[in-house]
Order: structure tokens, then sequence, then C-alpha cells
């Protein structure tokens, strides 16, 4: 049976630093952007007026904000479909061994000790167009390389660069969940006559569903909040604004552009679109996990 403790000061104490750490870095940033999204003011600050939802008005007929949302939706897409593949199928291989599985955890999760600011100067040399060694290579097979210059390789490098950092982290979680599975239901399903390809679909990947689901999330936000510096290193939301996803947005009509009342009403946006997205997932796509 359990204990009932009459201390209640104490369970508050112990949750006090978790509920003010919550309340100054996400609930009062959340209030304040709210309200400023409802203002606008001059770029020094000094004085403001309100506005109503104009900012939100503007926005949405503003063509490079649409834009932005069209490149954020592709970004996303791409880099949540790559990373999670990647690190299923990696985690597969490693899995499949039956040597080396210490070494290979151990390496692939390197990636994901890099800082973003940092993974984006490693590939911003790798893809550079005058001595990366992948511009090398293109250039040596006829294929013009110059994502400086070239939206839609702008948006490939980034990409990769970003599906690159998060690939270890799905490793990881892919790899445990696979060693949780019983190795008798793989045994059962050879001796059905199941092929390597029939096991996966039909017992292995039913049983990631819960894992898959999880990373999707996480992925997703990731996505949407965490590529700002590989974005802002590699391309800095170039070349002609094809690689401006809303999180730079935010960052360059604010501190760049000075437009704090713009700016505050982009990320209110950005939030609504990633709340949305996640209620969506936790609706729809949750009924099909298998717990």
């Amino acid at each position: 049976m359990g204990k009932n403790f009459k201390m209640h000061w104490l369970a508050f104490i112990l949750i006090a630093p978790q509920i003010i750490i919550t309340i100054i870095f996400f609930l009062w940033p959340a209030i304040t952007a709210l309200l400023q999204s409802l203002y606008q003011g001059d770029a020094f600050g000094i004085s403001q007026r309100f506005s109503g939802f104009d900012n939100f008005i503007d926005l949405l007929k503003d063509p490079a904000y649409l834009k932005a949302i069209s490149t954020t939706l592709v970004f996303n897409t791409l880099v949540t479909l790559l990373a999670l593949s990647s690190g299923l199928f990696v985690a597969l291989l490693v899995n499949a061994t039956v040597k080396s599985q210490a070494f290979y955890k151990s390496f692939y999760i390197w990636p994901y000790a890099v800082a973003p600011a940092v993974a984006g100067i490693l590939w911003r040399f790798l893809f550079n167009p005058a001595i990366g060694w992948v511009s090398y290579l293109a250039n040596l097979m006829g294929f013009e390389f110059n994502y400086i210059l070239h939206p839609g390789q702008a948006l490939f490098v980034v990409v990769i660069a970003a599906s690159w950092q998060q690939f270890s982290y799905n490793f990881l979680f892919f790899f445990a969940s696979l060693q949780a599975i019983p190795k008798s239901l793989l045994e059962a399903g050879m001796i059905d006559g199941a092929n390597a390809w029939q096991r996966f679909w039909h017992i292995i990947f039913p049983l990631l569903s819960p894992t898959t689901f999880f990373l999707l999330v996480i992925n997703v936000i990731y996505a949407f909040f965490d590529t700002f510096g590989i974005i802002q290193v590699m391309t800095r939301g170039g070349p002609g604004n094809s690689t401006s996803t809303l999180v730079y947005k935010v960052y360059n009509d604010g501190f760049i552009g000075l437009d704090l009342g713009s700016s505050a009403a982009q990320s209110v946006i950005l939030m609504v679109i990633v709340i949305g997205l996640t209620v969506i997932q936790f609706k729809y796509i949750d009924k099909k996990v298998v717990y």
C-alpha cells in the first residue's frame, strides 16, 4: 500500500524549480510575443501603437512570407523523412551484425554531439564550390554544382546537413527498440517462410510503431526550430530566400530588419502551426500505433 504524505509544502518545493523555469523561459516569452504581435513600433522600440491584427493580415498578404511557408513545409518534410529513414536503415544494419555493435553505437552518436553551427560549417566546407570535395566530384561528372547560386541546390544542401545532424538521435532510438524485439517472433516468421522484407513489414515495423511515432513528432519539431543554426551558417536564407524557413524569417525580420511587431506575429503563427501539426499527429497517426 502506498503512503500519504501530509507535507504538501515539500511537493511544491520540489516542483518549484521546474515551474519557475517554465514560466521564465516558455510562458513569459510566449505571452510577450503574443502581446508584441498586436503592436507596431519603430526600429528602436521607443514608441509603438496598437494595431490589432494588422501584422497578421500583412503577413498573409506578403508573397515572401507565403514563400517561406511553402519552403518550410518542403524542408520539414524532406528532413523528417530522410532523417527517419536513414536512422532506421542503419539501425537495422547494425542490429543484424553480431560483432562490433558497441563500436557502431559510439561511432554513429557523434553527429548528434555536434552543435548545429559547427555542423553547418562542416557541410559548408564539403559543398563549397571552390574547395569542397563534393562539388569537385560533381564537376568531374559534368554536373555544375554551386549551391550559392542555385536555389534548388541550396535547399538540397541544408536538407542533407540537417538530416545528418538528426540521424544519430533516430538511430539510437530505433536500435534500442530493435534490441527489445523478441528473437522468437522473428524465428517464427522464418519458420513460416517469411522473407526478410515480410519479416520487417509484418513483424518488426509494427512493433517499432511507438518509437516511430515518437520520433516523427520530435523530428517535425526539430525541423521547424532547431535547424536555424545550419541555415544561418550555410546559406543565410539564400539564394533568393530559397532556404528562408519560418524560424529563420522570424530572426531575419526581427533582429536584422528590426520589425518587432511582424517578427512577433510570425512567431505566434509558427507556434500555432507546430501545435496544430502535433495535435493532428496525435489525433490521427497515434491511432495506427501498436502499443
